[in-house]
């Protein structure tokens, strides 16, 4: 197995006992949504990072910057992938009251829109269907529309593209950092 794709998968079991952790200690996701976003953000970064040095430490022969790049998006894809499914599983079975909490803001938040003329017709307007539509059918609708979006497997894909993307950008980021200024003699 490739030392980029080790990294990337010991990383990302390690953002997930983090995760786990941090739930155990009773910090609910409520509590630890944004310190738990930039560790996964740091941990991902921190695999492309590890994984790549490795990689041009180990390489015997010159390569050139695309291949850097692909064995930095080789640490990044699998972490990515990976917790994501790790999300999915930890929203829809460890802590579903993560998802009930946001689901119950929404619907507070809805109950003041209608409440305000003005916003409720800001909201009518916003679809064509609500135009005939009673407030007790507007209501239900919204309702059924953010429990999809805020759904487990929609947080989850959606945290898989974001990943994905970040993996990207960092994987092309690092290998300048590194060619530049670590490796620079190297090349």
């Amino acid at each position: 197995m490739r030392v980029t794709l080790k990294t990337g998968i010991i990383l990302a079991f390690g953002w997930m006992l983090v995760k786990l952790s941090l739930f155990g200690m009773g910090m609910s996701s409520e509590k630890s949504f944004i310190p738990s976003l930039f560790l996964n953000m740091f941990f991902l970064i921190l695999a492309i990072t590890i994984g790549l040095y490795l990689q041009k430490r180990k390489d015997t022969e010159q390569g050139n910057a695309l291949k850097d790049i692909k064995s930095g998006m080789t640490a990044g894809f699998p972490y990515a992938i990976l917790v994501s499914l790790f999300l999915y599983i930890y929203y829809a079975k460890v802590d579903p009251a993560y998802i009930e909490s946001k689901i119950a803001d929404r619907e507070v938040l809805l109950d003041k829109i209608i409440k305000d003329p003005k916003q409720f017709q800001k909201l009518r307007d916003s679809n064509a269907n609500y135009e005939v539509m009673t407030v007790k059918q507007i209501k239900k609708a919204e309702k059924n529309n953010g429990k999809s979006a805020l759904s487990a497997s929609n947080n989850a894909t959606f945290a898989m593209l974001a990943m994905l993307l970040y993996a990207m950008f960092n994987s092309i980021f690092i290998t300048i950092i590194l060619r530049k200024i670590v490796f620079k003699n190297k090349n």
